[in-house]
This record gives structure tokens, C-alpha cells and sequence, in this order.
């Protein structure tokens, strides 16, 4: 029980900070204040605005808000979301472009499960759309899940991968983004021996932790730094009565925002006053560079406990991707079994998440691959983030791994267009 309540305590508190936010907003907003020349009452208006829209963010899943997109018929094209693959925990969705011939650039991104939705990567998706067929993996809150739907772990998660590939079927394209790039490569492995025929042609990984050991970062060292039972008294709660995943344990977004949120504290604290002090001079908008960063951090969702415990436990501390000692059910996957798709590696010189090292390790594990189908990159002054979605990757990144889709795909492919990259 002291789960539940610790748990609908940190919703409570989330709660409370929206309406003592949209509280200070309203009652120091009334005209007849503007009478006294009390600055601080617009900063308290100010702050109460950043505070209820933050709180408020925080529990709720972004739209994709993507409608329409140019292409190089020089007309814009409508864009739905259709879900393809519907499973508990995640589905498979696919990005449809109306009125487009295929690109032959048919893409999977392999969206991270670390606390954030699938939407994080929604600039990455906007950037790739005109001139691929954009496939992404939308994994569920868990807290939405019932029990009665089963657990949720690293192997279940390869599974979900090998099922969108089956389902996908060849000529596609994998794009991992962070966290699920060893899993993405554990996946291609399993088809490999399993379903060689699913194999996708490309696989690119950004920033992930294919061996975590390559080179230390804060994230890497308290994996190593607590045990097992240290996580599951300290970070795993259960699902309170408000949610239809009610009595399920997870490890909570809200907890893992604060420690996203710790690790660059002055840099946030930052950014929240400057953003006060800009409504209060009325120099803020509802789309402005804050407004569309943080609406999109700041929304969390929680993970499954079985999948945060395993991800630690066998990707971080025993290694076992970089070791190739993965198995499922039951099952050694062999990363050396991967022949013949195409393997890119991107990292960020500034990457303090997944420091360089870390992920182009991969090329080290597939010892059954020609050199000629290996390939890695290094963006110098790029972060975590910029690599899959800032100014690094359109400008630098994204030409390249498009490039390498090309040169590693016999399907004919348009011509790439300029519009993406701008």
C-alpha cells in the first residue's frame, strides 16, 4: 500500500503546483491591479502562468500535430496517422501521406521507452517525411495498461520490434534513437536466424548504449553505483486507483523528469526565469522556442518496473549486448549472425547521456559483416538531443543516413528533396 500512496503522492503534488500556478495567474491578473506599480505583481502573474502550463504538460501525452507536408511536386500533401500494428504496450504507427507515390525510403524509427513519448521525436519524423515512408514505434503509458495485460521487459520489447519488421516486410529501413539501439540490434540479430527474410536492409544506430562500459557518464555510473535492490526500494512505485493500470509497478515519469531535470539543473532554473521575466514583458508566445521544448520534455510517461529493472540490470550492468550473451526466451541471440544489413553508427561529440564510444562499439560485435556495410560518424559539437533532432542533424546528420540508405537499397528511390533541411 505504501506504493500506491507514495505514488498518488507525487500526482498530488503535480496537482497542486497546477493550481496554485493557474491560482497566481488569475487573481494577479485582474485589470485593476494594473492601478499599482508593483512589478512583482506581473512576475507573480508570470510565474503562475509557466508553472500551471508545466504541471499541466506533465500529464498529458503531445499531439503528433503533424497535418501536411511539401513534397517536390511543389504541392502539400495531407498527413494522417494510421495505426498498423496495435499491441498493449505499443503499437505501430505509420505516418500516410496522401496523394504520394512511395518513396522507396521506407523507414522504422525506433522510438526510446526512457520516460518520454513516442512524440519526442516528432522533429526527426517532420524532417524525414519528405522523402521517406515514415514508420515509428508508440509505446503506451503504463500506467494505462491493466495488470491483467501481463509484464513488459527487454525481451518483450525485441519481440515488438521482430513483429513491426515481420510486419513491415523487407526494403525497410531502421533508424534506433538512445536507449532501444542494442535492442534494435538484438531484434535484427534474432531475425537474422529466426526470419532472415525480415531483415531490414539499414540499420542505423544514434546515441544508444551498445556497451555502456566505453566510456563513463553520470547516467552509466549510478547504474553501476546501486544494486538492484537499492532501484527497486528507491525509484519502482505502484500505479495508484485513478488509472486504468492500477496495482501495476512501474518506474513513475514524474521521478524519472526529476532526475533528467537534476543532472542539468542550472541550465533549466535558467531557462524557467528567463521565461518568467519574458511574459512578464509580454515577449512570450504560445509557440515560442521554450513553450515548444519543454511542452514535449516535460511530458512523461511511466515504464513498466520489470522493463526499467532488466534494461539496467542486463543492458547496463551485466553487459550482455556488449558482451553478446543476450538471449530471449531462453534463446543466445548472436549479433555475429547479422551478414547482410548495413550497419551505421551516429554519436555526439558533447553527448553526456551516451558518450562517444558507447554506441559505435556495435561495429566491434558484428564479426560476421563485411567492413564495406560498417560505417560510423561522429557529429563534434553536437549533445544528446541535437543529434536526433537539433540543428546537427538536419544540417549534418540526416543527408548522411539518407545517403546510407541509398547506397544499401536496389528499390527505387525519389530524389531528396532541400525542404526537410531548412
Amino acid at each position: 500500500m505504501r506504493y500506491l500512496l507514495t505514488y498518488d503522492l507525487m500526482e498530488s503534488l503535480r496537482v497542486t503546483n497546477q493550481w496554485l500556478g493557474s491560482t497566481a495567474r488569475a487573481a494577479c491578473s485582474y485589470p485593476q491591479l494594473g492601478l499599482f506599480a508593483n512589478p512583482a505583481i506581473q512576475m507573480t502573474a508570470a510565474w503562475g502562468e509557466v508553472a500551471e502550463r508545466s504541471f499541466a504538460r506533465m500529464a498529458t501525452k503531445p499531439s503528433w500535430n503533424i497535418f501536411s507536408i511539401p513534397a517536390s511536386d511543389g504541392r502539400d500533401h495531407i498527413v494522417t496517422v494510421e495505426t498498423v500494428v496495435e499491441r498493449p504496450f505499443g503499437d505501430l504507427i505509420r505516418f500516410d501521406v496522401a496523394g504520394r507515390a512511395p518513396t522507396g525510403r521506407k523507414v522504422l524509427l525506433v522510438a526510446p521507452m526512457s520516460g518520454h513519448y513516442a512524440t519526442l521525436l516528432r522533429s526527426t519524423v517532420v524532417s524525414l517525411l519528405p522523402d521517406c515512408d515514415v514508420y515509428i514505434t508508440d509505446w503506451h503509458n503504463a500506467r494505462d495498461i491493466p495488470v491483467s495485460k501481463g509484464k513488459f521487459d527487454v525481451e518483450d520489447y525485441t519481440l515488438y520490434l521482430v513483429d513491426f519488421l515481420r510486419e513491415m516486410g523487407p526494403d525497410t529501413h531502421v533508424i534506433a534513437v538512445c536507449q532501444p539501439a542494442p535492442l534494435a540490434l538484438a531484434a535484427t540479430a534474432y531475425l537474422a536466424e529466426e526470419d532472415p527474410a525480415a531483415q531490414p536492409r539499414t540499420l542505423t544506430l544514434i546515441g544508444g548504449p551498445i556497451d555502456p562500459d566505453a566510456a563513463a557518464t553520470d547516467v552509466t555510473d549510478f547504474g553501476n553505483r546501486v544494486t538492484m535492490g537499492q532501484l527497486e526500494k528507491m525509484v519502482l512505485q505502484r500505479v495508484g486507483f485513478k488509472y486504468a493500470g492500477a496495482g501495476r509497478m512501474v518506474y513513475p515519469g514524474l521521478q524519472q523528469l526529476g532526475s533528467f531535470m537534476a543532472m542539468n539543473a542550472e541550465k533549466h532554473a535558467k531557462a524557467f526565469s528567463n521565461q518568467i521575466l519574458a511574459v512578464a514583458k509580454g515577449e512570450a508566445s504560445d509557440g515560442d522556442k521554450h513553450n515548444k521544448f519543454y511542452d514535449e520534455y516535460l511530458a512523461v510517461m511511466d515504464m513498466t518496473a520489470e522493463f526499467y529493472l532488466s534494461t539496467v540490470e542486463r543492458i547496463f550492468k551485466n553487459g550482455e549486448i556488449a558482451k553478446n550473451r543476450f538471449t530471449v526466451g531462453g534463446k543466445k541471440v548472436d549479433i555475429g549472425k547479422i551478414t547482410t544489413v548495413a550497419v551505421k553508427t551516429v554519436e555526439g561529440g558533447k553527448d553526456d547521456i551516451s558518450a562517444p564510444g558507447q554506441c559505435v562499439a556495435a561495429l566491434d560485435l558484428l564479426t560476421g559483416l563485411p567492413d564495406a556495410k560498417k560505417a560510423s560518424y561522429l557529429e563534434p559539437n553536437a549533445g544528446h538531443y541535437g543529434i536526433f533532432a537539433g540543428k546537427s542533424w538536419r544540417n549534418n546528420i540526416r543527408p548522411l543516413v539518407l545517403d546510407f540508405i541509398d547506397a544499401n537499397c536496389d528499390v527505387p528511390k525519389a530524389p531528396v528533396s532541400d525542404v526537410a533541411a531548412q
